[in-house]
């Protein structure tokens, strides 16, 4: 059975619990690591201090997301979650190559350190990190801010998991290349988990059409509807991922025009139905009403200066 989403106040308690505790982990897990010479725990330790960044922004955003539209925002602050999103997914992957650098440096001076301290360390690590993913959990499906920092502390927990098993091959072994090795491997998740939220909030804040919607499938939908005989000036794009907007100009035939809310009403059921998209602005006209025919046109992309003088009805 699927749970019920957190409140806001909810979230926001459980963003301040997941700050807390990843300060201890940080603190201690570094601490540790310097004290015995693991590049593979200071690694860790900063993979957990880009997350607590991440959870601070995290934080920053969804209050901010909550507030409502003003005169001069008049989509509130909806980016905001998107802007955390994509600082978090950037200083992530510069993260990884830092690491990386420090890794294969290792790998040409080894140095000695005792496997049972960080089978110790990394094993309190490993709870505490899972104990903050579990508390985003229940945020992290409709939000991808939170789903970000969800997917950083889950991340931290598995590799805390591999530092453990690091120290295990250390401490029976004597293999002291198990702790830059580790270090690369935390290059790897690091790179898994943050390039998809990088990528996600790039295309939001380019606003590119949301991925599972097909341009040329919306224009097909409208144009099947009876009485249209064209669509074009057609945008699609999110504030964020869970706000999709649409506006475009429909043509319609002169024998329609009198069932132009009629028309309107169906464009709008179709492309709700059919795509999601439940914020549009429709305008409807019998002849384009721009100088250059380009703006018709599909295949080109609109003048930017546009005034158009037809009749038109918008929907919201």
């Amino acid at each position: 059975m699927e749970s019920s989403p957190l409140s806001n106040q909810a979230l926001t308690h459980r963003l301040y619990w997941g700050l807390a505790i990843n300060a201890v982990i940080i603190v201690a897990e570094f601490t540790g690591g310097y004290l015995i010479n693991s590049i593979g725990l200071m690694s860790d330790a900063g993979h957990n201090l880009i997350d607590q960044g991440a959870l601070f922004l995290a934080l920053y955003a969804h209050v901010l997301a909550a507030k409502p539209a003003t005169e001069e925002r008049t989509f509130g602050y909806h980016r905001a979650g998107i802007l955390a999103a994509f600082v978090n997914g950037f200083v992530l992957l510069l993260t990884a190559a830092f690491l990386g650098y420090l890794a294969l440096s290792r790998f040409f001076t080894p140095v000695d350190v005792p496997g049972g301290w960080i089978i110790t360390i990394a094993l309190v690590t490993f709870i505490a990190n899972l104990a903050v993913a579990l508390l985003l959990q229940a945020g992290a499906k409709d939000d991808i801010n939170i789903r970000g920092a969800f997917l950083h502390m889950l991340a931290d927990a598995w590799v805390s998991l591999g530092v453990v098993l690091c120290g295990v091959g250390i401490l029976l072994g004597g293999w002291t290349w198990l702790d830059p090795l580790i270090s690369l491997l935390i290059i790897g998740v690091i790179v898994k988990g943050a390039w998809p939220i990088f990528r996600e909030s790039l295309e939001v804040l380019l606003e590119s059409t949301p991925p599972g919607i097909k341009t040329t499938h919306v224009v097909d939908a409208i144009e099947q509807i009876e009485g249209v005989d064209n669509v074009h000036d057609l945008h699609i794009w999110a504030v964020e991922p869970r706000l999709v907007m649409l506006t475009c100009h429909v043509m319609v035939n002169q024998d329609s025009t009198h069932l132009k809310d009629e028309m309107l009403s169906t464009i709008r059921s179709q492309v709700a139905s059919e795509f999601g998209i439940h914020h549009l602005t429709i305008q409807l006209e019998t002849e384009c009403a721009q100088d250059n025919s380009q703006h018709c046109d599909l295949n080109q992309l609109p003048p930017r200066s546009a005034s158009p003088d037809s009749d038109h009805a918008h929907s919201h």
